[in-house]
C-alpha cells in the first residue's frame, strides 16, 4: 500500500495520522523539472510518452506527460487534478477528491482526458488501472471500521467493464481458492488489481490470515484462486508472461519492500536492482524496463525506472512525479 499517500489524504479527513518512515536513499539527486507548459493533454497519438502525476511545487496533483525519449526534458500539464492517475487503450482513469472532503471518485477519462464516466468511492483512494485495451478499469481504497481488524485500515478492490458496464463493487463478492481449496475469511482484503490482455482475467494481492497472496481471477466465472506467496500490488508485462511486485522483506511489511519480476510459467522470481524500499505498484515502461514512484519527502517523489531482468541499476526518470503510464 502507498502509505504517503493515505497518510496525507487520511489527514485531510481529520483521521489519526499515521507517521512512516522512509529510508535514506543514497542514490537521490537534486534535479528541477523543465517550466510546464499547462495545456489540455490528449491519451490519442503515436508517440511514445509517459503520463503522470506531477508532485512539483508549481503543478502538484496535475495529470502530466512527458517524451519517453525525453524524460527529465518538458512535461506537458493538464489542468486536471488527480491523487492516481494511469492509461492504456485510450482510457485514462483519475482517483480523486468528489467536491467534499470526506468524499472521492475515480473519474474514467476519453481519449481527450474528458470524463466518461464517475464511479463514487467508498473509500480513500489507493490503487488504479486500466487493460491494454482500454476496456476494464480497475480500483483499490483503504477503508476502516471493519470489526475484525481492530481499529487499522483495510482495503476494497473493485473493477468494471466499459463495454458491458458490468461492475464488481469488490473482489470479496467472488468465490476464493485457496491452495486449491474453497476458502472463506472475514478478514479477506484485495488490492493491486492487474488485467490480462483477453479483457476476461486479472491478477491482485489477496491477504488472508496474516499472509498475501498472488490470485489469478476470472471475470465471467467470479472467481479468484491463490497461485503464489509473498506477492503485493501486481503488474502484467505486455507479453503476459511475468509480474513485477512488491514483496515484503523476510515477509514482514515493517522492514519494507523489495521489487522483483516473477515468471509465470517457471514460478522463478528475480530481484531487481533496485535495492531500497518501494511502496508502490510498479508499471511496465516496456518489455524491459520497471517504473516506479520513491518519495523524496511528505509530498513530492520521482519516478524511477530499472530493468526488469534484475541486471543494471536504478535511474532517476521524472523528477517530481509518480504514477507512471506508458502509452503508446
Amino acid at each position: 500500500m502507498t502509505r504517503r499517500v493515505l497518510v496525507a489524504l487520511l489527514g485531510a479527513l481529520l483521521l489519526t495520522v499515521i507517521g512512516v518512515g522512509y529510508g535514506a536513499f543514497a542514490m537521490r539527486r537534486e534535479h528541477r523539472p523543465v517550466a510546464a507548459e499547462t495545456e489540455e493533454l490528449s491519451l490519442a497519438g503515436s508517440s511514445p510518452r509517459i503520463l503522470f502525476r506531477s508532485t512539483a511545487a508549481d503543478s502538484r496533483g496535475h495529470l502530466a506527460q512527458v517524451a519517453k525519449d525525453r524524460p527529465d526534458g518538458p512535461r506537458s500539464v493538464s489542468s486536471l487534478t488527480c491523487l492516481r492517475v494511469y492509461a492504456a487503450g485510450g482510457t485514462g482513469t483519475c482517483l480523486r477528491q468528489d467536491g467534499a472532503l470526506s468524499t472521492f471518485q475515480i473519474a474514467i477519462l476519453d481519449k481527450n482526458l474528458a470524463v466518461r464516466k464517475a464511479i463514487p468511492l467508498v473509500g480513500v483512494p489507493n490503487r488504479t488501472r486500466v487493460s491494454a485495451d482500454g476496456r476494464l478499469v480497475a480500483w483499490t481504497v483503504f477503508v476502516a471500521g471493519d470489526s475484525y481488524n481492530h481499529g487499522r485500515f483495510s482495503t476494497r478492490a473493485g473493477l468494471i467493464d466499459l463495454g458491458s458496464e458490468d461492475m464488481i463493487d469488490s473482489l470479496e463478492f467472488l468465490s476464493v481458492t485457496l491452495d486449491d481449496h474453497p476458502y472463506r475469511a472475514a478478514d479477506l482484503n484485495f488490492w493491486g488489481i492487474t488485467f490480462t490482455a483477453d479483457d476476461d482475467h486479472f491478477y491482485a494481492t489477496m491477504s488472508t490470515a496474516g499472509h498475501r497472496y498472488l490470485v489469478q481471477g476470472d471475470i465471467a466465472a467470479k472467481t479468484v484462486r491463490t497461485i503464489a506467496r509473498n506477492v503485493e500490488c501486481p503488474s502484467l508485462s505486455p507479453d503476459g508472461k511475468r509480474i513485477a511486485f512488491k514483496s515484503a522483506i523476510d515477509g514482514e511489511p515493517p522492514k519494507g519492500w523489495r521489487l522483483s519480476v516473477l515468471e509465470l510459467a517457471t514460478g522463478v522470481r528475480t530481484p531487481l536492482a533496485e535495492t531500497r524500499s518501494v511502496d508502490d505498484q510498479p508499471s511496465w515502461l516496456d518489455e524491459d524496463t520497471i517504473g516506479y514512484a520513491v518519495p523524496r519527502g511528505s509530498s513530492d517523489s520521482d519516478v524511477w525506472s530499472v530493468p526488469a531482468n534484475g541486471t543494471g541499476s536504478p535511474r532517476l526518470l521524472i523528477p517530481h512525479a509518480e504514477s507512471p503510464a506508458a502509452l503508446n
